[in-house]
């Protein structure tokens, strides 16, 4: 078997194993990726980037510097693969009391929030949506399309002979001082960024890894007839054609990808203080996020080998999150450059015995 020599290994492509792959590629570096389609976090992820925490009104955490460097990012794919992943949508706040309005007001004259809150409290009745209240509106937010993305890279690097669809095995990773052997191909470095998949990663599984499984519906109402989403009890975000996305639950202790009754119906009693028209469930879904306690992405070297590192954690802001922290982790391989210390892996350095 001919070897075949790489600049990097990458397991797992979700969101943090495609930008870590195409920043590689910016930079002229040579890869191969490793896909076994086990992980489908941002297949089923809303997508939305939005700076803001929509249930105290404070601002998301590094908001500004993630935004920085993910819309250029996704437009770039666009013009790479010639499709349409980036939309801009509105999202209008569902306000439950007086409280909520008068705490919106207050955070609109924030400084990192005035270029996204708008300060006055619209209160004009939407068909088909329940408001009693009034809704405040954010600006400047949308949503990427992640499964048509990650579809069309996915086939990009497929055309180029740079995707493996199989399962990695740990047990046939050779390690060496200055590069790694995996079955016919040598690389300088390894990055594992399998999302949930981290917790059978004999390397990386020292980590608390919180894995929270989500469902989403997606459903048909003619008589609903909006194009910015809805944020209240869930989310009811359009997809087009009177097709909307709903979602989401949380679920701390099933780790299966199976879709469940139970979930279906908490999202549809809680649609039903949102929405008032009829409508037709078209699908569901179901995937496990990866998470973190401190709620911060997992990145960085591992504490002995030099030559892997970990790309994992990005939580419910994937789409904002992925693009920041893969720049940074390039920088730190490949320049030397110190990561954000709040993302650093060795922050739970006593929780690994070698």
């Amino acid at each position: 078997m001919v070897n075949r020599e790489v600049d990097y290994i990458i397991v797992g492509l979700g969101l943090a194993g495609l930008t870590f792959s195409r920043i590689l590629e910016k930079h002229k570096k040579s890869f191969i990726v490793f896909e076994d389609n086990s992980q489908n976090a941002s297949l089923v992820a809303s997508g939305m980037y939005n700076p803001v925490v929509l249930k105290r009104f404070t601002p998301v955490w590094k908001a500004n510097s993630q935004l920085k460097v993910t819309i250029p990012f996704y437009q770039e794919l666009e013009q790479l693969l010639q499709n349409k992943y980036n939309f801009a949508v509105a999202i209008y706040r569902v306000f439950k009391s007086v409280e909520e309005q008068n705490n919106w007001t207050v955070a609109c004259d924030k400084p990192l929030l005035s270029n996204y809150m708008i300060p006055q409290i619209i209160n004009k009745k939407t068909v088909g949506i329940l408001s009693n209240f009034g809704f405040g509106k954010l600006k400047n937010t949308g949503r990427i399309s992640t499964k048509l993305l990650l579809d069309d890279y996915k086939l990009y690097l497929k055309e180029r002979n740079l995707i493996k669809y199989e399962r990695f095995n740990y047990h046939s990773l050779k390690i060496n001082k200055n590069l790694v052997e995996y079955e016919n191909i040598t690389a300088k470095n390894i990055i594992f960024c399998e999302g949930f998949g981290l917790t059978k990663n004999p390397f990386f599984n020292y980590l608390p890894m919180r894995e929270a499984k989500g469902e989403l519906l997606t459903i048909h109402t003619p008589e609903l007839n909006i194009d910015f989403m809805i944020k209240s009890s869930v989310f009811v975000l359009p997809l087009g054609n009177h097709y909307y996305k709903v979602g989401a639950t949380f679920n701390w202790k099933d780790k299966t990808l199976n879709t469940t009754q139970e979930g279906k119906q908490e999202l549809i009693d809680k649609l039903s203080t949102v929405i008032n028209v009829p409508y037709k469930i078209v699908s569901q879904s179901a995937g496990i996020r990866p998470t973190v306690k401190d709620r911060r992405p997992l990145v960085g070297k591992h504490p002995v080998y030099k030559n892997m590192a970990i790309l994992n954690g990005l939580g419910t802001r994937g789409v904002m999150i992925a693009p920041w922290v893969a720049k940074q982790l390039f920088h730190h391989l490949e320049n030397d450059k110190e990561l954000d210390k709040e993302i650093m892996i060795n922050r739970y350095q006593k929780l690994f015995s070698n």
